[in-house]
């Protein structure tokens, strides 16, 4: 049987500072802007290996009927572009990709639907361009409209939608019309939580109806999961494609010591508004010195130097310690030594926190934040501030607590007491 997604020696190819509209532009202002940043750009020397990005360079697979395929990757690696291409939104710049069946996909907010429409126009225009009959598509209009709980709002178009209502529709839509092969960018990132679980429970039942679903996710947990094979894309390349525990912990392991030494500039998911700059963060011994891993039961010590740019009257500071895969461990915040909320003026200070460290051996990070009270306003996140590998190289089994096993995430501590009921019942 041959797959319904066959990839051969795909390329993808950006010049990058080109206006996409330098050639064949429709509109005068498309033109105006392209022929006003040339002029800007004269004098101005740059090589063609300068201007060049391959956002994919030479990939090949075959997907299956029915299988679950995760692609995971950095920022920048060519997984979105890759499934723009796969959804014909892209053209490869060299490389050939054949699909047997109809396509579905949701990239990203904005694409799919026309704004102008109502919801109810949309989902009986994207039905007819996947080739379904109208009969079929009032079959599924009202489990459609359900899904996406967007019932209010159906003949109201879908350009005065929240992102939210959007992104709801948009699966609904994609995932009931009966689509061959289902496409999912991480956009459903942007719903609610409730509605994530949902739509994970209905890309089960897709995959389960024998039909095949390609997505990208950061969510190494859903990844494996979820899927029974997972691609791991690195600089446009394919670097792995096997099974999903197998790639994760490549993806995972290779980055490691990458993430442990990027400084505070080069990470990712830096938020604030403005009153507060984190400068840096790092694991420390008792000396002062930076650590690379946290050894077996060794305490976590977290230092963490920041800049308070505008006075904050009372606010408070919080570490969460997460797996690798994003499963929150635990979280501990400044209140937690000192109750009194704390008064910022202008100015550098340091952070501390010491953890106890109740982690079986692996990889995790740390995410830091700031919030002002009593409204909790954010004033700084670092949502990947820190990986880190705790190791119980050089310990034996002897030397761990006696309780412990080599099964899930943390050593807990309990009291058991046993009594005797049989004993007590006969007065003994």
């Amino acid at each position: 049987m041959k797959p319904i997604i066959s990839v051969r020696n795909l390329s993808k190819k950006y010049i990058i500072g080109e206006n996409i509209h330098g050639r064949g532009a429709r509109t005068f202002r498309d033109i105006f802007d392209y022929k006003t940043k040339r002029l800007f750009r004269r004098g101005v020397k740059r090589s063609k290996e300068d201007k060049t990005l391959w956002a994919l360079k030479d990939v090949s697979f075959d997907v299956d009927q029915g299988e679950v395929v995760g692609i995971i990757g950095r920022n920048g690696a060519g997984k979105s572009t890759l499934l723009k291409v796969l959804s014909r939104i892209t053209e490869p710049t060299e490389g050939k990709v054949t699909i047997r069946g109809r396509v579905a996909s949701l990239l990203e907010v904005g694409t799919g639907f026309s704004g102008e429409l109502t919801g109810r126009e949309n989902i009986f225009l994207n039905g007819c361009i996947l080739g379904m009959k109208k009969t079929e598509i009032k079959k599924k209009f009202d489990e459609i409209v359900a899904f996406a709980e967007v019932e209010k709002f159906i003949d109201t178009p879908v350009k005065r939608y929240s992102s939210g209502m959007y992104v709801r529709l948009a699966f609904a839509v994609a995932a009931h019309l009966e689509p061959e092969i289902l496409l999912v960018d991480e956009v459903l990132a942007v719903g609610d939580v409730t509605f994530q679980k949902k739509s994970m429970r209905k890309m089960r039942e897709v995959s389960g109806a024998g039909r095949t679903v390609l997505f990208v996710s950061h969510n190494m947990l859903l990844i494996r999961t979820m899927c029974t094979r997972c691609i791991l894309l690195r600089n446009g390349v394919l670097a792995a494609s096997s099974e999903p525990g197998i790639v994760i912990d490549t993806y995972l392991a290779t980055h490691r010591e990458e993430r442990l030494f990027r400084t505070i500039q080069e990470r990712d998911h830096v938020y604030g508004v403005s009153k507060v700059r984190v400068e840096d963060i790092a694991f420390v011994d008792d000396s002062g010195a930076v650590l690379q891993e946290v050894l077996y039961h060794q305490p976590i010590r977290v230092q963490v130097h920041l800049r308070v740019i505008s006075h904050i009257p009372a606010g408070k500071f919080s570490l969460s310690v997460m797996t690798a895969e994003g499963v929150r461990v635990f979280i501990t915040h400044s209140l937690e030594s000192d109750d009194e909320y704390h008064e910022f003026e202008p100015g550098r200070y340091l952070v501390e926190a010491t953890l106890t460290n109740i982690l079986k051996s692996g990889d995790y990070k740390i995410e830091f934040g700031g919030h002002q009270l009593p409204s909790a306003l954010s004033i700084c996140a670092v949502l990947d501030a820190l990986y880190f590998h705790v190791s119980d190289q050089g310990y034996t089994p002897q030397d761990r607590l006696p309780f412990c096993n080599h099964s899930g995430i943390v050593d807990g501590q309990s009291l058991w007491t046993i009594t005797s009921l049989e004993h007590t019942e006969n007065g003994l």
